[in-house]
């Protein structure tokens, strides 16, 4: 996992979502039991972290955070 995707899964869990692992090597982000978004552990494509932020956003995620 990536410096940039480190901050966005503490910034998650400070927002109150859920990060678990897949056996795969997959980020699954969840609130309330409802998966909202996957993110690849080992990204290939620079977009891929844009993409997941999308739906994130969409569900009340803030990021980058407000100071």
């Amino acid at each position: 996992m990536n410096k940039d995707l480190r901050k966005i899964v503490k910034a998650l869990e400070t927002q109150g979502f859920e990060v678990t692992t897949t056996k795969r090597g997959h980020l699954m982000v969840a609130r309330d039991g409802e998966v909202i978004a996957t993110f690849s552990g080992t990204a290939s494509d620079w977009r891929s972290i844009r993409n997941g932020l999308a739906p994130l956003k969409r569900a009340g995620f803030r990021y980058p955070p407000q100071r």
